[in-house]
């Protein structure tokens, strides 16, 4: 199935892109039935299916936490990749995942865009553990550009950056033996003109060339990426380009919690920083709301200057934090079977 191409520079759709690893098409085939069938399976069982064993209860996730830090990272103001107020953003989440008590690390680098080479500065952070599953959790941190001078991303990117720090700091202080963690914040996700081959997603793409030049792809049990995730509204719609037998335990966890009626699949391929590692043959699945408006058919404040703090809720923070920690017990306790 051949993705919808919006066009203009604030497309996130784009055509299907061929994995590395072999038979894509079936497996594409594959994800659409294998979540569809899912969809059917939650929506028709009456029971709750408990995890075994929990690495961590996801009732400890604090919304008004994760929205309390949204809200100082959006207070920062514009945070456009290759300017000096992403690098102070950069400096900002890793003073406070330091805080909590993270391992953490800025990684600057340098790549070619439609304006010429720019500095990107990814953040990121361990929380040590058995590294062969590893679970990567991650977001976007920029801003997009040449909205609005005043511009802050609420929504995208702040509700991510928000989350994934109260994430870290709850899985620091609950931590069990189990996965080793990485919490990365990715620089440059938002395009500059059309995402394309050198315009958008460079902090995801080096990371993940990062871990392939290091020959550590194998260890990665899922990447798991947050984005658009606060909005008081909150529908996350999971694109068909995920990781199939990952959206099953996305819907799983979100079954368990009780909060299924929040998560759909999308039926749309949608390019965002899961499709870096996804293209290397790591699975990863895409939490993002692109149900964005003043309507639920909408994705209106999407890219615009209604993106801010007044439609953000902590109730759907922790909807979407809960639903996350609830997908790594299921991880942690349910070997992926090849």
């Amino acid at each position: 199935m051949a993705a919808v191409r919006m066009q203009g520079p604030n497309s996130h759709y784009l055509p299907a892109k061929r994995p590395k690893r072999s038979g894509a098409s079936l497996r594409f085939a594959r994800t659409l039935l294998f979540g569809f069938c899912t969809l059917l399976t939650a929506c028709s069982s009456k029971q709750t299916l408990e995890p075994i064993n929990p690495l961590i209860p996801p009732h400890v996730l604090s919304g008004q936490a994760a929205y309390d830090r949204v809200k100082s990272f959006v207070d920062l103001g514009p945070k456009v990749a290759g300017s000096p107020e992403a690098e102070a953003a950069a400096k900002w989440i890793y003073t406070t995942m330091i805080s909590v008590g993270i391992e953490t690390e800025i990684i600057s680098f340098k790549d070619p865009t439609p304006s010429g080479t720019s500095t990107f500065h990814n953040v990121r952070g361990v929380l040590p553990g058995d590294k062969s599953k590893t679970i990567l959790i991650g977001c976007h941190f920029d801003t997009k550009a040449k909205i609005d001078d005043t511009f802050v991303g609420a929504n995208d990117s702040g509700s991510g950056v928000g989350l994934l720090i109260e994430l870290a700091k709850v899985l620091k202080e609950n931590n069990q033996p189990g996965p080793e963690f990485h919490f990365a914040f990715f620089d440059g996700e938002e395009c500059l003109v059309h995402y394309g081959a050198n315009d958008g997603f460079h902090g995801s793409k080096h990371m993940a060339d990062q871990y392939e030049q290091a020959g550590i792809l194998d260890h990665f049990a899922a990447v798991i990426i947050l984005d658009m995730v606060g909005h008081e509204d909150l529908t996350i719609t999971i694109p068909s380009n995920s990781d199939p037998y990952l959206v099953s335990k996305v819907f799983e966890a979100s079954h368990n919690t009780g909060h299924r009626t929040h998560f759909r699949l999308f039926g749309k391929i949608i390019a965002d920083d899961h499709t870096a590692f996804m293209n290397k043959g790591v699975p990863a699945v895409d939490l993002i709301d692109f149900a964005y408006g003043s309507a639920p058919s909408l994705n209106d404040y999407w890219h615009t200057k209604d993106d801010t703090m007044d439609k953000i809720s902590a109730d759907s923070l922790e909807i979407v934090g809960k639903v996350t920690l609830e997908l790594i017990n299921l991880l942690n306790v349910q070997p992926r079977k090849e």
